[in-house]
């Protein structure tokens, strides 16, 4: 049976909790991964000019919106947990919009690339297909959209105090591209060590809108006219 909407809040309350109660535990157990490689993938497809305004969704104590910052964009983090939205504030001095996933306002085509590292498994599968389709309203046309989760066989449920849905590869491909994204690239992390020690999915995403002089007739999620200069981490 699904869960009800009422279902859906206590699941978000529980996990929101979790993260309130460990914030600076969570900030010094995460402060120093290194998620260079996925900041790239992102960067990499971005064909906007720079600085990029960029939204780090799920910002948690701001390590990636420090990062961000330092290469020269202009970064807006979003957090459900109040605790972690003070520290990635203190931490970045960016703003940091306090919104639940699952209760987004985000401005329409407002950031060229929306960053969610580990934090898009927490929602559960139900509502899913919603806040990608917010994300993607959130980006600009051609914008690029970056997610990492923990991969699995699609068990959904608690771990701990944390509500997660662990998707294979073909699932989540199938939730993003009915929210209106073309697939750019997907791998596994860490690097350089055999699947079943990789338990991240990462994969990068564009938004398009093409015009009535394409020849694929201008269908959603076409590729044409997509190979420009592009904007590169450092550069």
């Amino acid at each position: 049976m699904q869960p009800t909407p009422e279902d859906l809040k206590r699941l978000a309350a529980q996990t929101l909790a979790y993260y309130n109660q460990n914030a600076q535990g969570f900030w010094e157990s995460t402060r120093n991964h290194d998620v260079s490689q996925n900041i790239n993938a992102m960067l990499k497809y971005i064909e906007a000019p720079c600085p990029l305004d960029l939204l780090d969704f799920g910002c948690g104590p701001g390590r990636d919106l420090m990062c961000l910052t330092a290469l020269g964009h202009r970064v807006t983090g979003l957090e459900g947990s109040a605790p972690l939205a003070a520290l990635a504030r203190a931490h970045s001095g960016c703003q940091v919009l306090e919104q639940n996933f699952l209760e987004l306002d985000l401005p329409s085509a407002r950031f060229d690339g929306v960053f969610a590292n580990a934090v898009l498994f927490h929602i559960p599968s139900q509502a899913l297909p919603r806040v990608l389709s917010e994300l993607h309203l959130s980006l600009k046309p051609g914008g690029v959209l970056f997610c990492s989760n923990p991969h699995g066989d699609g068990h959904e449920g608690w771990n701990g105090d944390r509500y997660g849905a662990f998707h294979d590869w073909p699932s989540w491909r199938n939730y993003v591209t009915s929210a209106g994204f073309v697939e750019l690239e997907h791998y596994y992390r860490p690097p350089g060590l055999p699947r079943e020690q990789q338990p991240w999915l990462a994969s990068v995403w564009r938004k398009v809108t093409c015009g009535t002089d394409c020849p694929e007739g201008g269908r959603s999620g076409c590729v044409h006219h997509l190979h420009h200069d592009q904007c590169r981490a450092g550069s």
